[in-house]
């Protein structure tokens, strides 16, 4: 049985994996698609009737095709169990085996955590990180969903009360830029043109279809989740929680309104956080398309001009990326001693457009070499230069329109214009005033809008603003204590690296989808036409009653009216209260938030880490003077089998449903159709498709796709998906069915459970599959503990498939078969005890196939739990370390592995001789104890295996042996000088593999030997050990043989 490529091997060959997807694929035709292709044969083999004679072959006969299926069992009941010889259930067929299952256990209850009383009930709660209710879910929520449910489920069977509370985020900005695409490209309207009640009355339409439609597609990938108490970031009780932190925080002064430089899209009109913006980098000189420009715009040059000297003659010349932004200018900023500009310091330029004087000032911030080292500063629209301009008093000017076009103070003669058509118009008149001095390339990082692509501006509106040091300094106290515990240890360290350089956060956007700021702005009588200023009076509140109190209050005798701030909170201001606003905060006596808060753990993606997570952190010890959570879990990045993170625009995203049900490549091609791609983009990701899945995807099935993230997960470097190892473990499922399937038809009708396994009567066999299986669930209970989930993968896959499977049903047969009675029945019991363990390890990582299987063995009692999932989860059990037994049988395993090893080597696949040479007493009676058991597992090819004693001379050794090394003791020797027909090329050929492999060792050695080796991770430690001591030993093996072979050659020449 050949092995299915495990979690840390590569993935099958590209021959084998196609010919194996084409396999599966042909399986799942519908006979009409294969009645088309048979109707095209015969209608070339008509219009060419004088090729009859050569027409090819007839198509081989194909498994006849499975009709749908179709699950009987009615909504939410129990699952009506089908035998194994229907259609439908003789192989591993996702499609019926994952039916029916999910909704019983919903309907059942088994996700709502059991509370228990006694003062030692543990418990185990995960908030789920909210998608954004704005589509389809990618293989990224779908590895998120797998680790949260495998340790949910794994800490449920462990008897702790768990919880895992769904949810969605309503995605401001995210949402309501699809709706207004939407909007516009079916009814041509903008969202100021349908009104603010209208579009809001739409997205909420919206929002129900697409939210169902997410929760749909967690429930087909199994997550256990509580959805008794589903939370929406705008639900009643969170919104609640959202207006309360507002009040709460601006009466602490923790919240401020301020003019300052926000990140802003002139396409959306709204502020942006660091985490909306992609940067875009370019070397040089570049043209780039514009959201609202016809043509594309230049960028990636540094343009020189001068600014004349005021009451001089003189100029300075200075340089810039954005030309436009010169009509903010406000100062001029050069290098302290720098002696090109020192008698020019405290001098002004004059503005040649504006006639506005730029003072010139020192600042060491200044680069000489950089450019002319003469620095135009634009403090309202340059990060940067808002610093220079606050550290130096300069005049702050804004010259933007919220849609990014110049305002009056640019001047008359540019006011009007759009941005990037002033990019042009101002250097045009200043090569008319003599002023323009040259362009050259540059390279540069452009902000974009990663909604819109629009370019990201600079700019300085009135906004709310979060000050955030005090509560950075207590988040990152209550990790340094280890109250809370983030892993891996990369993340921690950039967490402790953000939260120490923290800036304070602006929590308003420009949008009508959201939590409106419940702020008002007083507007005393007769100041109706003035604009707001930084000083102008506002109240909140957390209604709008609450609001008139406080300003009747405190503006007594005054005559006014309140006008509610019409922006929205940022989204990651709610999603920041997520963890104690879905169990009831603010009303701390909620039955929820006394029993569940503190959450356990939180697991997402390192990318949120410090716009989400930190957040999170710091608002729960601000508002309940607890952690939101005790540790956090970042797992990686999601990218394509390339390496490229994964993008629309690339084809490359994979909708886990795909993987789940499959899908033709046709169907891929035309969903890049129903976005909103550009014809260009469209091309690049059909081509992507069509080499990355050339026959489509296969159907794998949810166990499939969760148990392949999970393996995926080492705590380092990001994931490089593969369809073709997803399709692997598809495989592992089909022999996780058969394995099981096997088992049940090998039990009597009669067949009762044994309470407790006799263990004084099993054969060393059995001990030692029972062993393995305790060294499986003490590893896997660890690794799980660790959250070591690539390990735990590897754990579960090795003790079904390569111990279960490939070792012991292999030997039960013949004790099945030839076996007495007694033997037979205790191998039933052991088969059974494995597998029910196997089923229950398996669980948390393939909960459907589990359960159907679970649900066909045998009971004792009627008490047995209702479904696997709360069967309790295997423990180590003393009673079964057998370690002595396990490793003289493991010699018997690696005996007979290293017979077939040579026997593949030089293909003898009948009529087989093999020797065991054991060179002391000790091994010899342990090779001679398991012969029987080396002669089953040697394979069918091996008709006699013979033992060897450290008594047997030079003359009854046999002749023309190839060589496997198994201990110092222990060799095995396969007869094969019948398969050779040149003994001198023979030997060769082993003499080039063994030059190649000494130099393999040699390499490896000096790769171990290497400075800085020693801090590589454990897993490629291990994989590094592993490849040397695999080199090492067939190294041994050559010249093993080689001696044998040099002896056959001389026995010819005599």
């Amino acid at each position: 049985m050949a092995p299915v490529a495990p979690a840390d091997t590569p993935a099958p060959d590209p021959a084998t994996a196609k010919k194996n997807e084409q396999k599966e694929k042909a399986k799942a035709d519908k006979a009409a698609k294969f009645a088309a292709k048979q109707a095209k044969l015969k209608q070339q083999q008509q219009q060419q009737p004088q090729q009859k004679a050569v027409a090819p072959a007839a198509p081989k006969a194909q498994a006849p095709s499975l009709p749908p299926y179709h699950d009987e069992t009615p909504a939410g009941e129990k699952k009506l169990i089908r035998p194994f010889n229907d259609p439908h259930f003789q192989a591993y067929n996702p499609k019926a085996v994952e039916s029916a299952w999910y909704q019983w256990w919903e309907k059942s209850g088994f996700f709502q955590p059991k509370l228990r009383e006694s003062p030692d009930a543990k418990k185990f709660v995960i908030p789920l990180p909210p998608p954004n209710v704005t589509g389809a879910l990618h293989c990224g929520h779908a590895l998120a969903n797998s680790l949260q449910d495998t340790l949910i489920r794994w800490y449920r069977m462990r008897g702790y009360s768990a919880l895992w509370v769904p949810g969605c985020d309503h995605a401001g900005i995210s949402t309501q830029s699809v709706v207004e695409k939407m909007l516009w490209k079916k009814q041509k309207q903008t969202r100021l043109e349908l009104g603010r009640e209208e579009f809001t009355k739409l997205v909420w339409e919206w929002k129900g279809e697409y939210h169902q439609r997410i929760n749909n597609a967690q429930r087909l990938m199994g997550g256990s989740m509580d959805w008794s108490r589903e939370a929406f970031t705008m639900d009643e009780n969170l919104s609640a929680a959202t207006m309360e932190t507002f009040c709460r925080l601006h009466d602490e002064g923790y919240i401020y309104r301020s003019s300052r430089l926000v990140n802003w899209c002139t396409h959306l009109r709204t502020a942006l956080s660091s985490l909306e913006v992609e940067n875009k980098e370019i070397t040089g000189r570049t043209m780039l398309d514009v959201p609202g420009y016809d043509r594309k715009v230049e960028f990636g040059v540094l343009t020189h001009f001068k600014y004349p000297i005021d009451g001089t003659d003189l100029t300075i010349e200075v340089a810039t990326t954005r030309p436009e932004t010169m009509l903010g200018d406000s100062g001029i900023a050069v290098s302290p001693g720098d002696t090109r500009y020192a008698h020019l310091v405290g001098k002004f330029a004059r503005h040649p457009f504006t006639d506005r004087l730029l003072p010139i000032v020192e600042d060491s911030y200044v680069d000489p070499e950089f450019g002319t080292g003469a620095v135009k500063l634009t403090p309202a629209h340059d990060f940067n230069d808002y610093k220079l301009g606050e550290r130096h008093n300069l005049e702050f000017i804004n010259i933007l329109n919220e849609d990014g076009t110049l305002n009056e103070n640019a001047g008359p003669m540019f006011q009007g214009q759009k941005r990037f058509h002033a990019r042009y118009t101002v250097v045009e008149e200043l090569t008319k005033r003599g002023l323009f001095v040259k362009k050259e390339p540059n390279a540069m990082v452009i902000p974009l809008c990663e909604k819109t692509k629009d370019v990201i501006e600079p700019y300085m509106t009135p906004q709310w603003w979060v000050r955030m040091k005090e509560m950075a300094d207590a988040a990152l106290k209550v990790v340094e204590e280890g109250k809370i515990k983030i892993s891996p240890e990369s993340a921690r360290k950039s967490y402790d690296r953000w939260l120490s350089n923290v800036n304070d956060w602006c929590i308003s956007r420009q949008l009508w989808w959201g939590h409106r700021i419940p702020a008002y702005r007083v507007i005393f009588e007769g100041e109706e036409d003035i604009r707001e200023t930084d000083n102008s009076p506002w109240v909140v509140g957390r209604t709008a009653e609450e609001a008139q109190a406080k300003a009747e209050a405190k503006y007594a005798g005054k005559k006014f009216r309140l006008e509610q701030d019409p922006d929205c909170l940022d989204t990651w201001f709610s999603s920041g209260l997520w963890p104690m606003s879905i169990l009831g905060w603010p009303n701390t006596e909620s039955r929820d938030f006394k029993n569940f808060f503190p959450t356990s753990m939180l697991e997402t993606g390192w990318d949120i880490l410090f716009f989400w997570v930190s957040r999170m952190i710091m608002l729960s010890l601000k508002l309940t003077g607890q952690v939101p959570f005790t540790e956090v879990y970042c797992h990686s990045l999601i990218r394509d089998s390339e390496g490229r993170k994964m993008s629309k625009s690339l084809g490359n995203v994979i909708d886990p449903l795909d993987i789940i049900n499959g899908i033709e490549l046709e169907a891929l091609h035309a969903k890049l159709l129903t976005g909103n791609l550009k014809e260009e983009e469209v091309e690049r990701a059909t081509k992507y498709q069509k080499t990355a899945f050339p026959g489509g995807i296969p159907e794998c099935g949810a166990d499939a796709l969760r148990f392949t993230l999970l393996s995926y997960t080492t705590g380092g470097g990001d994931i490089n998906f593969d369809i073709k190892v997803m399709h692997a473990y598809r495989r592992f499922c089909n022999k996780v069915w058969q394995a099981s399937k096997y088992v049940l038809g090998k039990l009597p009708e009669d067949f009762v459970p044994a309470s407790n396994l006799d263990t004084s009567a099993l054969s060393v066999p059995e001990r030692w599959i029972l062993y393995r299986m305790n060294c499986a669930v003490k590893g896997i209970n660890e690794a799980l503990e660790t959250r070591q989930f690539s390990t735990s993968t590897k754990l579960a896959y090795q003790f079904f498939y390569d111990e279960l499977c490939d070792v012991f049903i292999e030997n039960s047969k013949g004790i099945l078969s030839d076996g007495t009675p007694a033997q037979q029945q205790s191998v039933q019991q052991t088969l059974y005890w494995t597998l029910d363990v196997a089923l229950r390890l398996l669980h948390p990582f393939m909960p459907f196939i589990t359960e159907e299987l679970w649900q066909r063995l045998p009971r004792n009692k009627d008490d047995a739990p209702a479904s696997v999932m709360l069967a309790p989860y295997p423990e180590p059990d003393n009673s079964l370390e057998f370690a002595s037994d396990a490793e003289d049988y493991e010699l018997g395993l690696r005996c007979a592995g290293g017979v077939r090893s040579l026997a593949a080597d030089y293909n003898i696949r009948a009529d087989g001789r093999a020797f065991i040479k054991a060179s002391t007493a000790a091994s010899l009676d342990k090779v001679s104890a398991q012969l029987q058991n080396i002669k089953t597992l040697s394979g069918k090819g091996i008709a006699e295996v013979s033992v060897l004693g450290p008594d047997a001379d030079e003359a009854s050794s046999p002749k023309g042996c190839a060589v496997h090394v198994i201990s110092a003791d222990v060799a095995v020797l396969l007869q094969v000088s019948t398969q050779i027909k040149d003994i001198d090329a023979e030997i060769k050929k082993i003499n080039t593999k063994l030059q190649k492999t000494t130099l393999a060792i040699t390499k490896q050695q000096e790769l171990m030997a290497r400075e800085g080796f020693e801090k590589v991770s454990d897993v490629v430690l291990s994989a590094e050990k592993k490849k040397l001591a695999d080199a090492q030993a067939a190294k041994e093996n050559y010249e093993r043989t080689l001696a044998e072979f040099s002896k056959l050659n001389l026995a010819d020449g005599a």
